[in-house]
């Protein structure tokens, strides 16, 4: 690996749907507006990212399955009911299991336990060996990645309930009701675990908060935007990404609404601005990156919230969940290439394209390597050089 490419790195740590709601909303507004996507500026490369390995699990079609890393092995499914387990190194599959139904959303898995969700609220889980384990109805509809932590598989329901099965069983052990909303988005909402001991996730009308994972409790919650406008439509503001967290600090941000920063252990926060965005955050030391609806891309400094730069070269080309890693940032497009910027400046530093289909998971970087999974079902290990 090069020196530059090494500066810019540093040392790896170990949604289409909603794209085309808001699509539907600006055509309800009246705004008659075309989203033409930007065309794509030169670009010339300032490091590769070199294919180690890549394979297909099948396609996503309209919903957005994230792979997931558990100890050396990367798991992901598809619509179809495709789950399977993938040497992090090789690529090859460990094993591969085809569901019953076609699947909503998923894997979760913590290396043991591996589950994924049907369409119709039904949770199979498997073991490490690809084998079933249990299977249990949820009673409502699933869009939300699960999560396996401490024992426990956290499942959120559309109808706003957080439910707690045992890993090896499927037996539920807890449940944690929120009130419904008037009006709300129809789309997965992030789970952020930390640990084994608690998650951070969005709720409706523009609030997030940490949910203990051993008995659902809620610890804190607190407001990162609040509804303004007339209508139910203007009205809406949900924390619907993932929030993420970079020390201590904890950043959220809704749709129509704010993003904001504050202390992981009671949710106060330092600071929020008026934004917008349903692909969530991510974090460097000293900064939170952020894309909104039109796809400009925007830098905040995490201590005070004033704005760093700003970058509008891939306007509406859809870009979906960034990964802040080393001194870079990436992010995929509706049209399948994957986007590398300076964290400093904002400059775009060197594109790929990982294939046709939309990119709407956050890359994942571990063990020297980047994860992306396309809604073409294409997952792809790549090497920095």
């Amino acid at each position: 690996m090069t020196t530059t490419v090494k500066r810019l790195f540093g040392r790896f740590a170990a949604t289409v749907l909603l794209a085309s709601l808001v699509v539907t909303l600006i055509a309800c507004s009246g705004n008659s507006r075309v989203r033409k996507p930007a065309d794509l500026v030169a670009v010339i490369n300032q490091f590769d990212m070199q294919p180690v390995w890549s394979t297909s699990v099948g396609s996503s079609e309209s919903f957005n399955f994230h792979p997931v890393v558990a100890g050396d092995a990367v798991y992901a499914a598809s619509h179809g009911g495709n789950l399977v387990k993938i040497d992090l190194l090789t690529g090859k599959k460990l094993w591969e299991a085809s569901v019953p139904e076609r699947l909503a959303i998923g894997p979760g898995s913590d290396g043991r336990t591996t589950v994924a969700v049907s369409i119709k609220g039904m949770v199979y889980a498997y073991d490490d060996a690809g084998k079933p384990l249990w299977n249990v109805s949820i009673g409502s509809e699933v869009l939300s990645e699960p999560i396996v932590a401490g024992g426990v598989v956290i499942v959120r329901a559309l109808d706003n309930r957080f439910i707690g099965l045992d890993a090896l069983t499927g037996t539920r052990k807890w449940v944690y009701q929120r009130q419904q909303s008037a009006l709300s988005l129809r789309v997965g909402y992030g789970m952020l675990a930390i640990g084994n001991e608690v998650i951070v996730t969005g709720f409706a009308g523009g609030r997030f908060g940490m949910i203990a994972i051993a008995n659902g409790g809620l610890v804190w919650e607190t407001p990162v935007s609040f509804p303004k406008g007339f209508s139910e439509i203007e009205r809406l503001n949900d924390v619907t990404a993932k929030p993420s967290m970079e020390g201590e600090i904890l950043c959220a941000v809704s749709y129509q609404g704010r993003i904001g920063c504050g202390q992981a252990r009671t949710g106060n926060l330092l600071w929020f601005k008026d934004y917008s965005s349903y692909t969530g955050t991510s974090q460097s030391p000293t900064m939170v990156f952020s894309a909104n609806e039109k796809s400009y891309v925007t830098a905040f400094a995490t201590k005070d919230g004033n704005q760093i730069w700003e970058n509008t070269q891939l306007t509406y080309r859809d870009v979906g969940e960034s990964l802040a890693v080393g001194k870079v940032l990436l992010m995929g497009d509706a049209q399948g290439y994957v986007h590398a910027f300076s964290q400093a400046s904002g400059e775009m530093l060197a594109r790929i394209r990982h294939d046709s289909s939309p990119i709407s998971a956050a890359p994942i970087a571990v063990g020297g390597l980047i994860l992306i999974q396309s809604q073409g079902g294409k997952i792809a290990a790549y090497s920095p050089k």
